[in-house]
């Protein structure tokens, strides 16, 4: 799946509807989140790269991957700097930090400061936000 350029993208919401499947708007662009150990993204471990379902930039790799235990696909670190933005989220009584993509602002989870060295990240990210991109 290639990147798709910021004008390349849909301009409205049923544009949106009908590109993504009902769970990939859910989350993406309704900031929705899937049940826990619900993704088939949470056991791979071939080399690759995880990209966003709306727009294929390149969010996440297999290299910083890692089981955190809390059923969501859980990555240390970020592809690139650029590819994804922070914002801060305190629906549901919470104050979190929520993770966009930078290029077509669909939701993808949330960063929490109590990951693995080297960055002390955990990049929670939902499944059905990502399509994965295996190596070779």
């Amino acid at each position: 799946m290639s990147e798709k350029a910021a004008d390349e993208l849909p301009d409205r919401d049923e544009e949106w509807r009908e590109m993504l499947t009902d769970e990939e708007y859910r989350i993406l662009r309704e900031q929705g989140t899937e049940p826990r150990f619900s993704s088939d993204l949470m056991d791979i471990t071939d080399d690759g790269t995880f990209r966003c379902a709306g727009c294929g930039t390149a969010l996440f790799d297999t290299d910083e991957k890692f089981d955190s235990g809390t059923g969501w696909p859980s990555f240390w670190d970020v592809y690139d700097d650029d590819t994804v933005e922070t914002r801060r989220d305190t629906s549901h009584g919470m104050d979190r930090t929520e993770v966009i993509c930078a290029n077509c602002e669909g939701h993808l989870g949330h960063v929490f400061d109590d990951g693995p060295e080297p960055t002390g990240k955990r990049y929670c990210i939902n499944g059905a936000a990502l399509d994965f991109e295996q190596e070779g």
